[in-house]
């Protein structure tokens, strides 16, 4: 039976003590936007690549195991002059973030906001119970966090306009030359081809997730992911950038000509259910094949290849014999220093734990949950029946129930799509519409600026409306509620409209039974003039307080969320100043430290110290890594003569002692080695003298 050294079950406890604390501070915080995005992954064709995020982090991390094991106890020996700042500058991330996250539900973005502040508030949990050098070897895995952030649907709508009507017209025009029966044409905006064919022509509208933006998302992300694994210089990276979009754009329009001719060769069914439906994870699949076989084949760039062995090293041996940690020569690390838990761990992660606590009472969901009328529909003898229960009798109004949109419902992937009016009892009062939108998925309740103003934009049209206004507007303090407040004015006509609109999250049942939905509800009404907006605006508020309240807050914040909430603005500023005077004033110290120990270097009465201090130096400026041998050799060529190791080593660690040098961890294709920086700073001019020949 293998026996484990006690040694190597105590790194473990700390190491799952500390990671554990992370992890539970995160989940506690996060956990409500968590679940949103696993329910938009599932839903949501814009936010599928969200599933893939989690297993690019496991392997990245994975593969930087040796990295971290080795920049984890670094913090052993900090000094205690250094810990603090470090642990302050955590600590000011973590309340930043907090207050990111408390300011979004002020804004029209409550998910984005959030989802801005995961990166900062766990890069500042790392600083607190780790130290830099672990935050350093996660920054891309932090990174990729970014990917959860949904992309703006105003620039979705533009990018999937243009590369609709691109991909669209190169479609048609290869099919025109196969000789296929088809013409071009505009559909809901959208280009559409049409295939002549009996007994009745087929339709194929292009749009945005026919035009490939959605995996032109997903693609990013795993060009992002890819240009990590690239071995070489940032330039060999970026070119995974340049030549994968224009691949995976060829790759679309290929695609939505495939989907023409399976339509023309079979039938509508086979083309728009089997292959349009799994098209787009192949179509990804397939541009990351061709890519990592252009990158290698053409570019000579590889990605998944065999280590490159480092030089033989007879002293590795030796120091392994001595029981040294590293060895001195080649820099591998032959010991793992042990990863402990004392009792400042035990502190700062109690001190985490404790704050997370006391803000877990005060933490607000991410859009606005509501009682609301439960059952939308109802069945009777004579069909389908639509509650007028689920909005309020407002007075001076009568409301009536209109119609079900059906097919903006299958266009948008919506569970209902309901149209109401509240008709006004004086002559005084105009009509406001009143429209209700259920999705199981928050991007599938558009907002209204995109499909009027933006889509026209990317499609090189002119827009037919011109903005009169759009802003943000507070329905309720408490839980603050935002609507957007958009009106325009329709260029042909001349007539004008105000729609005031907002988001909430409900349990509802549209006829397959209670689930939780998300909703949006517009307010509209026409004016007769554009001056009008200011008057319509102050009858549209009132209506829709009354529909928020009518709908039941579920939670309500607690009076000191609701001020940091308020006042977020003022205090993240005061927080990014606090931040930015710790750095400066820790940069400011590290520049007079080094200034002084160039001042102590002059004082050195022994000229080979100072050309091993200056060799140290030189290694780093030479962009090499500084261990041992490579320092030896670069003493070797400023004082015209070899040193031994066992002589370099001894002086190397007596200026470490005296502050002129420090050990780091350097990353050599994930495997990590122990280098020596140099801590003094030597001005240009007598740098140069003294390397003069």
């Amino acid at each position: 039976m293998k026996t484990i050294k006690p040694h190597l079950t105590r790194n473990r406890v700390s190491l799952i003590v500390k990671l554990g604390s992370i992890l539970a501070a995160v989940l506690a915080l996060y956990y409500q936007d968590f679940a949103i995005l696993a329910n938009e992954a599932i839903t949501s064709d814009l936010a599928s690549h969200i599933l893939i995020v989690p297993f690019m982090l496991a392997y990245i991390i994975y593969r930087k195991r040796k990295i971290l094991r080795a920049a984890i106890p670094l913090e052993n020996t900090s000094t205690e002059r250094t810990k603090p700042i470090t642990e302050i500058i955590g600590a000011l991330l973590c309340f930043l973030a907090f207050v990111l996250y408390w300011q979004a539900s002020y804004t029209f973005y409550p998910l984005e906001y959030h989802l801005i502040s995961l990166p900062i508030f766990l890069s500042g949990c790392i600083l607190i119970i780790f130290n830099t050098e672990t935050l350093k070897a996660l920054a891309f895995p932090i990174a990729l966090l970014l990917f959860l952030i949904p992309p703006p649907m105003e620039a979705i709508q533009t990018l999937g306009a243009q590369l609709s009507f691109f991909s669209s017209e190169a479609a048609f025009w290869i099919l025109k030359a196969l000789g296929l029966p088809v013409e071009l044409s505009t559909e809901y905006g959208n280009p559409t081809i049409i295939l002549e064919k009996t007994p009745a022509p087929i339709t194929f509208n292009i749009d945005i997730a026919c035009a490939g933006v959605y995996s032109l998302i997903a693609f990013t992300l795993f060009a992002f992911f890819i240009a990590y694994l690239v071995k070489g210089p940032i330039s060999k990276k970026l070119s995974v950038f340049f030549i994968g979009f224009p691949l995976v754009y060829a790759l679309n329009i290929l695609r939505i000509t495939i989907i023409v001719l399976v339509g023309f060769l079979f039938s509508e069914e086979i083309a728009m259910s089997m292959f349009h439906l799994f098209s787009g994870w192949i179509l990804i699949f397939i541009g990351t094949l061709i890519l990592l076989h252009i990158l290698e084949k053409i570019f000579k760039i590889h990605i998944f290849t065999a280590k490159t062995t480092m030089p033989g090293c007879l002293q590795c041996t030796e120091s392994q014999q001595k029981e040294e940690k590293f060895c001195f020569n080649c820099g591998k690390i032959l010991q793992y220093t042990s990863i402990s838990l004392s009792k400042r761990d035990i502190c700062k992660i109690a001190a985490l734990l404790l704050g997370v606590s006391i803000i877990i009472p005060l933490n607000v969901p991410v859009f606005t949950l509501t009682k609301g009328p439960a059952q939308i529909t109802t069945q009777s003898p004579t069909g389908e029946q639509v509650s007028t229960a689920i909005l309020p009798q407002i007075e001076g109004f009568g409301l009536f129930f209109w119609r079900r949109v059906e097919e903006f419902e299958i266009l948008a992937h919506q569970d209902a799509t309901l149209i109401y009016y509240y008709t006004p009892k004086q002559n005084s009062s105009r009509m406001v519409y009143a429209v209700v939108e259920i999705a199981p998925s928050y991007n599938s309740l558009h907002r209204w600026e995109v499909c009027l103003l933006f889509t026209p934009q990317a499609q090189g049209l002119t827009p037919s409306i011109t903005v009169l206004d759009r802003r943000e507007v507070q329905l309720l303090e408490n839980p603050p509620t935002m609507a957007r407040f958009f009106a325009f004015q329709y260029m042909e006509s001349d007539s004008s409209q105000v729609v005031l609109y907002w988001y909430a999250r409900g349990v509802f049942d549209t006829g397959s039974g209670a689930k939780p939905e998300y909703i949006k509800i517009s307010l509209i009404a026409q004016l007769d003039h554009p001056d009008e907006c200011a008057e319509v605006e102050q009858m549209l508020l009132p209506m829709a307080k009354e529909i928020v309240n009518y709908w039941e807050p579920v939670v309500t914040w607690p009076w000191i969320a609701t001020v940091i909430a308020a006042e977020g603005k003022r205090i993240t500023g005061i927080l990014i100043a606090l931040l930015a005077a710790v750095i400066g004033l820790q940069i400011y110290r590290k520049n007079q430290q080094k200034l002084s120990n160039f001042k102590a270097y002059n004082k050195l009465s022994s000229k080979e110290e100072k050309q091993i201090l200056l060799a140290v130096h030189k290694a780093a400026a030479e962009k090499t890594k500084p261990t041992g041998r490579t320092i030896a050799a670069l003493y070797q060529k400023l004082a015209k003569k070899p040193i031994s190791l066992d002589a370099l080593n001894e002086t190397l660690k007596l200026a470490e002692e005296a502050g002129f040098v420090k050990k780091e961890v350097a990353n050599i294709e994930d495997e990590p080695i122990i280098v020596w920086k140099s801590q003094i700073s030597f001005p240009g001019e007598q740098l140069f003298m003294f390397l003069r020949p």
